[in-house]
C-alpha cells in the first residue's frame, strides 16, 4: 500500500505540473501575443517572461498559504 500512494502521489504532482504549466501558458499567451507569427518581437518576450514570473509567484504564494492552512488544521484535529 505504500508504494501504491507514493505513485499516486507521483502521478498527482505531475498532473498538478502539467495544469500549471498549461493554464499559465494560455493565460500570458492571451495576455502577450497579439498577432501569433512565426517568431516573438522583444515586447512579446519581455510580456511573457513577466507574465510567467508574476503567474509562478502567485502561485506558489496560494500554495504556501494553502499548505500552511491545511498544516494548521491537521494540527488542530
Amino acid at each position: 500500500p505504500g508504494l501504491i500512494m507514493e505513485q499516486v502521489k507521483v502521478q498527482i504532482a505531475v498532473a498538478n505540473a502539467q495544469e500549471l504549466l498549461q493554464r499559465m501558458t494560455d493565460k500570458c499567451f492571451r495576455k502577450c501575443i497579439g498577432k501569433p507569427g512565426g517568431s516573438l518581437d522583444n515586447s512579446e518576450q519581455k510580456c511573457i517572461a513577466m507574465c510567467m514570473d508574476r503567474y509562478m509567484d502567485s502561485w506558489n504564494t496560494v500554495s504556501r498559504a494553502y499548505n500552511s492552512r491545511l498544516q494548521r488544521e491537521r494540527a488542530n484535529m
